[in-house]
């Protein structure tokens, strides 16, 4: 199955599966984590969280940098941006075995 799927074209490219993150984008361009499903309050299709860091040339997750914006309640903020971090395996390395296609 193809899916296409937009990124910016300054995007780094996807990392093999096991690699560090470089902020690709493509797994949550993809299809949101459960974090992602909340906030985006869909389950397939981009993630509304996914930011785009412009003086990174990279993407992050939203929960993560900047949680109060997804959660207005401080504490509640706090805990969904450790919650994101952990669910989205943060600095553990790449689990998205899409395969990419810069076509």
């Amino acid at each position: 199955m193809h899916r296409v799927i937009h990124l910016h074209p300054e995007a780094p490219a996807k990392p093999a599966v096991g690699v560090a993150c470089n902020g690709c984008g493509v797994c949550c361009a993809a299809e949101p984590c459960p974090i992602g499903m909340l906030v985006s309050r869909r389950r397939q299709g981009a993630c509304a969280a996914l930011v785009w860091i412009e003086s990174a040339r990279a993407y992050r997750c939203g929960v993560v940098s900047e949680p109060q914006r997804y959660l207005k309640v401080r504490w509640m903020a706090q805990v969904l941006g450790r919650a994101a971090r952990r669910l989205i395996a943060a600095g553990q390395g790449c689990d998205c075995n899409l395969s990419v296609d810069a076509g």
